[in-house]
């Protein structure tokens, strides 16, 4: 049987339909970002009171949001691990090593005893599971978009490849909702002694559906077609940084403002509300979850755009939004104003969504199929270290320092062009080195 055979049988098998692929691909990602945004949301609430009383009110809010920060720590290393066995045995077990880490991490998270109960050890333990959560989110990414892309039609791999990035602003829309249902019902008191847990706790029941979902799917195509010729890599992400390393920089540094913009609005922007300008927080987690839905829609549409005016083209739009619009965001925000909130921040999500939309596509053509998944993930985990490992943390320090949002905001506007310069200086050859149909180069092939 030839080596094109089991692709061609494939295309029928309904469990490798470029739309249950998409959405098998969007709920497990969902998943996995609100286990890690359940985190972050209770960093910036609560975790400063039960894991870190014995600091003052900024030191513990910075060591609660650096304990966020760890995750990404280890998520170069669930990338290149993951990477490494997702080039060499598949896509989809991969997937459901990620979903099974982040689950596991996120529901023990919500066992952990307070610093009162058991002393050092609280931190200590949060801050173990933390890795393991970042190690979960590191390999997801990648594997997810593959899965998506690489069963996709041709001329609808931006469009597919944006599923998974609809976990994001979905990942935070069920993360908000969860602890604005939680501080609704409940006395402030009770919150912050147990019922932050509740979210936490939550996460199992979601990890035996995503399980069921992603056990249903059969593995990338693509993949089968490398592994069924004999061409799998014996050490994958060697030879991405050998064969690729001018893909890697440029994937790493465009893909750095969308999850900036992603963290901020969903880490920061829920203390930056409730803290600094005494909105409640009901009402700040309500904002939020209206901004993403609006979030859901405009990335559908950005993955659209990718198809029709290309991956390039699409994506140095929303780095210009960015740009453009991260001063005169806070200047709105500043206002307190709960209309002129929305505005700024619905403007800031379009930036991101026009980024993420295309970006699976975009950093998915930069390598060829025997190391995409390597490539794919260390591009990405690099830049999520920097965007949105670092963005909290840094937000938070230049608010303390300060005491304006002038350093955010110039922080924001500096991140997106960093993105901006380097997807405009990007050839045509870098951005298409690997393609779906073929792993050898395709310059001709033009997307923007």
């Amino acid at each position: 049987m030839s080596a094109s055979a089991p692709s061609r049988q494939g295309a029928l098998d309904p469990r490798r339909r470029p739309g249950r692929v998409a959405l098998a691909s969007y709920v497990g990602t969902t998943i996995e970002w609100y286990d890690f945004f359940i985190y972050g949301i209770a960093a910036a609430l609560v975790f400063r009171t039960q894991f870190f009383p014995q600091f003052s009110e900024t030191a513990g809010t910075l060591a609660a949001l650096g304990t966020f920060a760890v995750g990404f720590i280890a998520r170069p290393i669930g990338g290149i691990v993951m990477g490494h066995y997702g080039d060499r045995v598949g896509r989809k077990s991969m997937l459901i090593i990620s979903l099974l880490m982040m689950g596991i991490a996120t529901t023990l998270i919500g066992l952990i005893p307070t610093y009162e109960t058991i002393g050092i050890w609280a931190p200590t333990l949060l801050i173990v599971l933390r890795l393991i959560q970042g190690a979960g989110v590191g390999g997801e990414w990648a594997g997810a978009v593959l899965m998506a892309v690489e069963n996709a039609p041709p001329r609808r791999r931006s469009l597919y490849g944006c599923f998974p990035q609809l976990g994001l602003p979905s990942g935070i829309f069920l993360s908000q909702l969860a602890f604005l249902l939680l501080t609704s019902t409940i006395s402030p008191e009770a919150f912050a002694a147990w019922g932050w847990r509740i979210a936490f706790l939550s996460s199992a029941l979601l990890i035996v559906v995503g399980l069921m979902i992603r056990l249903a799917i059969e593995e990338s195509s693509s993949f089968e077609k490398v592994r069924d010729s004999g061409t799998v890599e014996r050490m994958p992400v060697v030879e991405v940084f050998r064969t690729s390393p001018k893909q890697i920089l440029v994937g790493s540094l465009a893909s750095v403002a969308a999850p900036a913009i992603g963290y901020l609005v969903s880490v920061n922007m829920v203390s930056y509300g409730t803290v600094t300008l005494g909105i409640p927080t009901t009402t700040m987690l309500w904002t939020l979850i209206g901004v993403s839905v609006a979030w859901i829609l405009m990335m559908l549409v950005s993955g659209l755009a990718g198809d029709r005016f290309g991956r390039k083209a699409t994506f140095a739009f929303g780095a210009a939004i960015g740009v453009v619009w991260a001063v005169p965001m806070f200047w709105l925000v500043d206002t307190a104003s709960l209309p002129l909130i929305i505005v700024g921040l619905v403007v800031i999500t379009a930036a991101n969504s026009i980024m993420a939309g295309p970006q699976p596509a975009l950093i998915t053509e930069m390598f060829p199929i025997r190391v995409r998944y390597s490539g794919a993930s260390v591009a990405y985990t690099i830049a999520s270290i920097i965007g949105g490992g670092l963005t909290p943390l840094a937000a938070t320090a230049l608010l303390a320092e300060f005491e304006s949002s002038v350093g955010i905001s110039l922080l924001v506007g500096g991140v997106c062009l960093v993105s901006l310069t380097a997807i405009l200086s990007a050839s045509r050859r870098t951005l298409e080195a690997g393609t779906i149909d073929s792993d050898r180069p395709a310059p001709d092939r033009v997307h923007g």
